[in-house]
């Protein structure tokens, strides 16, 4: 039987240095748009060389949490939060696992159906009227594809973030950047008017949807939501195996 390594990796100094600077950051410490203190400042802090701090930049904006100007006025600003660098890398590991297009789908249907029933458990006005609000807004662009295929996006990402979880908000924006890419690629390849029945289907649907929470009906509301997205994949994917890497490459 082979033995266990008892070798112990001690972090680099530039990863320890970018994980403090990283805590600062995602506490509130060092605010957006807030630069960080001198190099030399940092540097004596920490005890360590300017290529040392410099490689824990490169971690930092490697990862969007810092941009770094160079220059006698440069230096490195805090930058807010972006999902979008999190939805590439999760874009990139699903397609290095050949994962059809498919299959995000139907992990967003989850999701989705999952928010459903959060918002019916959870009985709040606010998450209703908001719903409400994007409801009255679609009516207006229903002829309109592009309009109505970013509205859609909204009242999609407006489920999930009114089921009460961050957690899963974070999940589901990561999957509609997947979506949305797939989304525009599908108006370019058809003729305009090719998805206005669809559009006039989805937005009874979403109006059905909020009716259904609104009269405390949540099993009803999941069951209409996951027909409705499930009508979608078919719509969007049909029978394809489309792969990943034909969508985000």
């Amino acid at each position: 039987m082979a033995r266990k390594s008892s070798v112990v990796t001690v972090p680099k100094a530039s990863a320890l240095i970018a994980a403090g600077l990283r805590r600062r950051i995602v506490t509130g410490d060092l605010a957006p748009g807030r630069m960080l203190p001198s190099e030399t400042i940092l540097m004596t802090e920490f005890g360590v060389s300017r290529p040392t701090l410099r490689e824990a930049f490169r971690i930092l904006e490697a990862e969007s949490i810092i941009t770094v100007v160079r220059g006698p006025r440069g230096g490195a600003r805090v930058l807010a939060p972006d999902g979008s660098m999190a939805a590439r890398y999760t874009g990139t590991l699903l397609q290095y696992q050949g994962t059809p297009l498919s299959d995000v789908y139907r992990a967003r249907t989850e999701l989705e159906v999952s928010a459903v029933g959060m918002i019916a458990g959870a009985r709040a006005k606010a998450p209703l009227r908001a719903l409400e609000e994007l409801v009255r807004e679609g009516d207006a662009i229903i002829d309109d594809e592009a309009a109505f295929a970013d509205y859609s996006l909204r009242f999609h990402v407006g489920v999930v973030e009114n089921g009460g979880s961050t957690t899963l908000a974070v999940l589901g924006r990561m999957l509609f950047d997947i979506l949305e890419t797939h989304n525009a690629q599908f108006i370019a390849s058809h003729p305009p008017g090719y998805e206005r029945a669809a559009n006039k289907k989805a937005q009874s649907a979403y109006r059905k949807l909020v009716k259904l929470l609104l009269n405390g009906e949540g099993a009803a509301a999941q069951q209409h939501w996951r027909r409705h997205l499930e009508a979608v994949e078919k719509f969007m994917v049909g029978r394809s195996d489309t792969s990943l890497v034909e969508v985000l490459s």
